[in-house]
C-alpha cells in the first residue's frame, strides 16, 4: 500500500477513472446540482467490495461526508479540546474534567428519516469499545477511560471518566470517536455487552474472559456490512467501483442547507504520482496534503482555479536512530550527524512547499514549542551544519578517518544505512539527499526502501533498521507529543499511571535509548516517566516538564528533527469557492466538515 505522504499516516496511480470529468462543469448531480470531486487523503485505493463501515480499515465511510463523529477536532496549537460541532451540538465538560455532558443536534435525522437519539451515542460507545477506540478502552487502569454512560434523556448523554488514572486529554477521547444508527448496528452488541463491559473492569479470571468476549465482538464490528449506508452526515453512499465513490446529498442532513454540492465523488488513487496528475489536470476540487517535488508544485499551481490553502500541521519528521546497534548508541555519533546533515537543504528537496528546516531538534513542531517552553526554544543547541563540529564529535566518538573516510573504532568501514517506505515520496528524496550529503563528509551511506508503510512500521518494531525515519511532534497534547520520543518505541509504557520501561528489542523497544538521561542544567531524569507526567498535567504543570523533555531531546538526540510540516491543502476555485483562508483551524478537516460549517460554495 502506497501513501500519499509521510504526514498522512498517523495522523497512510492509474485505475479506472475514465467516468471522472471533475475538470468539467459535471452536472449529473442529483437535480442537476454540482458534483464536488475529491480522493480520500487518509488511504489510497477505493475497495468497491468493502462495507460503508467507519471501523473497517478499507470501509466506504469518508470522515466528515457520510461517517460522523461527535464532534470535530479543531488544528489548535496547545489545546486538544477544542473542536467544532458535529453531532454533538454542545457539551459541558466538568471543571475537573471528570465528565462531559453531550447535547446532541436538535434536528438531527438519519438518512432514512429516524431522528438521531442518545441510544444511538451510547450503541455508538459502546462499539467504540470492542475496537479499543480513545476514551473507550477495556484496558484495566488505562489513561482517560470512560467509567459511564448516562442517557439522561433522548438528546443527552453524561460520560464520566475514571479518576483513579485521569487524562487531559478525556474530552478529546470521547468527543473524537463516530456515530452510527442503533437501529441499524444495535445487532452487533450482544443483549450482554454492558454487563459484560462492567464485568471486565475487575481482575481476575472473570475480568479477563470478559475483556476477551469484548475484543471478539470487536473482530465482528471490523467485518460487519450494513445492508445499505444510513448517514446522518450531509451525504450517502450511493455506489461504489473500483474508478470511483459517489455520495449523493442527504436531505435529512441537520444543516443541509448549508451543503451546496448535490453529490460528491471520490477518485481511486494508489500513489502520489496519479494525485499529482489530477490536481494539474484540475480534476479535483478538493485534495488534502500530498508531499510534492518542487517542478510537481508549480505544474499544478498552473492548473485553471488552482488555489493552496497552508497552515500550521503539528508534526514533523525526525531520522531516528537504533540505538541497540553500533555506533548508534553512542551520542557524539548522532551529534555528529546532526552537525553534518544540513537540514534547509534537505528540506527544499524532500518537502519544499510541505515543511520548514527545524529550528533545531527539540521533540516539538516549532510552531507552537515557543507557546510551551518559551525562552527555553533558543537555548537549546541548533546544531547549524557545521563539518568542523561534526568531525570533532565522531572523534569523540572514537571514528577513525583514513583516506577521507571514516570508519568505525575498530578500523572497520562504516556504513549510514536508512530505511524508508517506497510510497512515502518525500521521505524517500530526504534520505537520498542525506545520503549524498554523507557521501561527500566521508560518512558511508546508503538508502534501502520496503514495500510500505505497515511493512516498514513491522521492520521498525522488530528492530530490524539502523537509521529510519519517524513521525514525531504530534500535538496538540503535550503527552502524545513527547510520548513519540519516550513512548513504547523507546521501551516505555504507560498503564494505570504506572511506568515501566522494556530492555532494547524487547516490547515494541526499537530505539533501545538510555532509561535515564544526565540533563545538563536539570540533573537525572527518566525521560518516559516525564511524558507519563504530562497525561493528568494542567498546561501550566506541563510547561516546565515539556522544558526539561526538549533538552533532553536537544542532548541525547533518539532522532535528529529534520522538518516541521506545513499543512498544504489544494482547491480549485473553478467550480466552488468560499474556501477556508491560510492558517485557519479548521485546514486539517476534510471538506465535508467545511461543507457542515457552512463553507464551500457554488460557484455562480
Amino acid at each position: 500500500m502506497k501513501r500519499l505522504a509521510a504526514v498522512v499516516a498517523l495522523l497512510g496511480l492509474a485505475t479506472t477513472t475514465a467516468a471522472c470529468s471533475a475538470g468539467t462543469d459535471d452536472s449529473a448531480g442529483p437535480g442537476g446540482g454540482r458534483i464536488f470531486t475529491t480522493i480520500d487523503a487518509s488511504r489510497p485505493g477505493l475497495d468497491a467490495s468493502a462495507p460503508a463501515n467507519p471501523w473497517n480499515p478499507k470501509g466506504n465511510s469518508f470522515l466528515g461526508y457520510n461517517g460522523m463523529k461527535l464532534a470535530w477536532v479543531k488544528n489548535d496549537l496547545t489545546d486538544p479540546n477544542q473542536f467544532y460541532p458535529g453531532i454533538a451540538a454542545s457539551w459541558d465538560i466538568a471543571p475537573d474534567n471528570s465528565s462531559i455532558t453531550l447535547h446532541i443536534q436538535p434536528d438531527a435525522k438519519w438518512s432514512d428519516g429516524k431522528p438521531v437519539t442518545a441510544e444511538d451515542v451510547r450503541t455508538s460507545i459502546g462499539i467504540a469499545y470492542t475496537t479499543g477506540s480513545t476514551a473507550f478502552a477495556i484496558t484495566p487502569g488505562a489513561a482517560g477511560t470512560a467509567a459511564d454512560i448516562t442517557i439522561v434523556n433522548d438528546k443527552t448523554v453524561k460520560i464520566t471518566q475514571d479518576m483513579k488514572n485521569p487524562s487531559v486529554k478525556f474530552a478529546r477521547g470521547v468527543l473524537d470517536n463516530w456515530v452510527v444508527p442503533a437501529h441499524i448496528w444495535g445487532s452487533v452488541l450482544p443483549a450482554t455487552f454492558w454487563e459484560t463491559l462492567k464485568t471486565s473492569r475487575g481482575e481476575g479470571a472473570a475480568a479477563d474472559k470478559a475483556r476477551q468476549e469484548i475484543l471478539a465482538i470487536g473482530q465482528k464490528v471490523l467485518a460487519f456490512s450494513p445492508p445499505k449506508d444510513v448517514s446522518a452526515g450531509p451525504f450517502t453512499l450511493e455506489r461504489v467501483n473500483p474508478g470511483e465513490a459517489l455520495l449523493v446529498k442527504n436531505k435529512y442532513f441537520y444543516n443541509a442547507k448549508n451543503v451546496a454540492p448535490a453529490a460528491v465523488k471520490f477518485l481511486n488513487y494508489n500513489g502520489n504520482e496519479q494525485v499529482w496528475n489530477y490536481l494539474s489536470a484540475g480534476k479535483l476540487d478538493y485534495s488534502g496534503f500530498v508531499a510534492a517535488p518542487t517542478d510537481v508544485m508549480n505544474r499544478i499551481k498552473k492548473a485553471p482555479g488552482s488555489h493552496v490553502i497552508t497552515g500550521f500541521s503539528p508534526v514533523a519528521v525526525g531520522m531516528a536512530f537504533n540505538q541497540s546497534k553500533k555506533p548508534y548508541d553512542n551520542v557524539h555519533v548522532r551529534r555528529g550527524l546532526a552537525y553534518l546533515i544540513d537540514r534547509a537543504q534537505v528540506t527544499k528537496v524532500a518537502s519544499p512547499d510541505g515543511g520548514t528546516p527545524s529550528l533545531t531538534t527539540s521533540g516539538i513542531h516549532q510552531v507552537p514549542a515557543k507557546a510551551w517552553i518559551g525562552d527555553e526554544l533558543n537555548r537549546l543547541d541548533p546544531y547549524k551544519h557545521d563539518v568542523a563540529k561534526a568531525d570533532a564529535e565522531f572523534a569523540e566518538a572514537g571514528l577513525k578517518k583514513q583516506n577521507g573516510k571514516w570508519l568505525l573504532p575498530d578500523g572497520k568501514p562504516w556504513t549510514v544505512t536508512m530505511t524508508a517506505p517506497s510510497g512515502f515520496s518525500d521521505w524517500v528524496a530526504a534520505q537520498e539527499n542525506i545520503k549524498s550529503q554523507l557521501i561527500d563528509a566521508g560518512v558511508n551511506a546508503q538508502v534501502i526502501t520496503v514495500a510500505d508503510y505497515p511493512v516498514y512500521l513491522q521492520g521498525l518494531s522488530d528492530g530490524q533498521y539502523d537509521v529510519g525515519f519517524w513521525l514525531m511532534a504530534l500535538g496538540p497534547a503535550p503527552y502524545d507529543i513527547f510520548q513519540r520520543l519516550y513512548g513504547a518505541s523507546n521501551g516505555w509504557t504507560n498503564v494505570a499511571g504506572r511506568v515501566t520501561h522494556s530492555a532494547p528489542g524487547k516490547g515494541g523497544n526499537w530505539m533501545g535509548g538510555p532509561e535515564e538521561i544526565d540533563v545538563k542544567g536539570v540533573g537525572r531524569v527518566n525521560p518516559g516517566e516525564l511524558t507519563a507526567e504530562l497525561n493528568s498535567a494542567s498546561p501550566e504543570e506541563a510547561k516546565p516538564i515539556m522544558a526539561k523533555l526538549a533538552m533532553a531531546s536537544n542532548q541525547d538526540l533518539p532522532a535528529i528533527q529534520l522538518w516541521d510540516y506545513v499543512n498544504t491543502t489544494f482547491t480549485n476555485t473553478s467550480r466552488f469557492t468560499d474556501w477556508p483562508p491560510n492558517d485557519s483551524d479548521m485546514l486539517r478537516l476534510p471538506a465535508g466538515v467545511w461543507m457542515q460549517l457552512g463553507m464551500v460554495k457554488v460557484k455562480q
